[in-house]
């Protein structure tokens, strides 16, 4: 199932897994494996591969984290297939990602050059790329009548879906606001007007989506197998410009 109509389809840089995520969702249609199960499952990959990382092994690495990121898109195609969508999964998922970010990175840290407080900064500057990303592409799916656990804004509680418990909500979603509270609103400050704005041409959108999580990953792990560890936090730092420039041509071309 598509999250967006065929005429606003762009090719997402991040969800290169998509194919095989889709193929592992439909294994598991007719099986009691649920979509937390796989969100317990990218995370397990990347611990794998943070593990590999601390002790050298960086091919083994390149591919946990490559596998972390189809599973990650796994869990909500399995969602959508069985039809039941839940804020418990959502909330899971980002508050797993997050946290699993601040640990690759750490384990980049500790076996690069880079000080800890670049290590910061880079973490700082991935959060607010994805941010970003998800963004403009929770306003597109919006526009769309995307799926009905991606808001816009994060502002209050949502109510437990059929299937869930409140209580699982209420306690992810605290977890949410805690961990990405302050990324929202550092983006939403610099773009408050993008969800009235003109539709997000699909160039724009596949070009924000080197900020997605999946093609962050990625190259993580290219830079890792290609023997340049030294230049990954680096890298995210410096890349972290084009958050501006990407908001800049938005308001510029397609704002208010």
């Amino acid at each position: 199932m598509s999250k967006l109509p065929k005429a606003h389809k762009f090719l997402d840089l991040s969800d290169y897994g998509r194919p095989v995520a889709r193929i592992i969702a439909t294994s598991l249609k007719n099986t009691s494996f649920t979509p937390v199960h796989v969100t317990i499952a990218f995370v397990i990959s990347g611990l794998i591969g943070v593990a590999c990382i601390l002790y050298g092994y960086f091919w083994a690495a390149a591919f946990f984290l490559v596998l972390k990121s189809i599973l990650d898109a796994a869990d909500g195609e399995l969602a959508r297939i069985k039809e039941t969508p839940s804020y418990t999964g959502r909330y899971l998922d980002s508050v797993s990602d997050i946290i699993l970010n601040a640990i690759i990175l750490v384990a980049v840290w500790y076996v690069s050059d880079s000080n800890i407080w670049a290590t910061i900064l880079a973490f700082i500057g991935i959060q607010l790329q994805g941010t970003l990303y998800n963004y403009y592409y929770v306003i597109l799916r919006n526009q769309f009548d995307g799926d009905t656990t991606s808001r816009v804004f994060e502002n209050k509680t949502p109510i437990a879906l059929k299937g869930e418990k409140q209580s699982h909500v209420n306690i992810l979603f605290k977890l949410y606001k805690i961990l990405y509270g302050n990324f929202d609103k550092a983006i939403y400050t610099l773009d408050k007007n993008a969800s009235r704005g003109k539709i997000t041409p699909n160039w724009l959108m596949t070009s924000i989506s080197t900020f997605g999580l999946g093609f962050q990953l990625l190259l993580i792990a290219i830079l890792l197998v290609l023997g340049l560890k030294d230049y990954i936090i680096p890298f995210f730092i410096g890349y972290s410009v084009m958050i501006f420039i990407f908001i800049g041509i938005r308001k510029g071309f397609y704002g208010r």
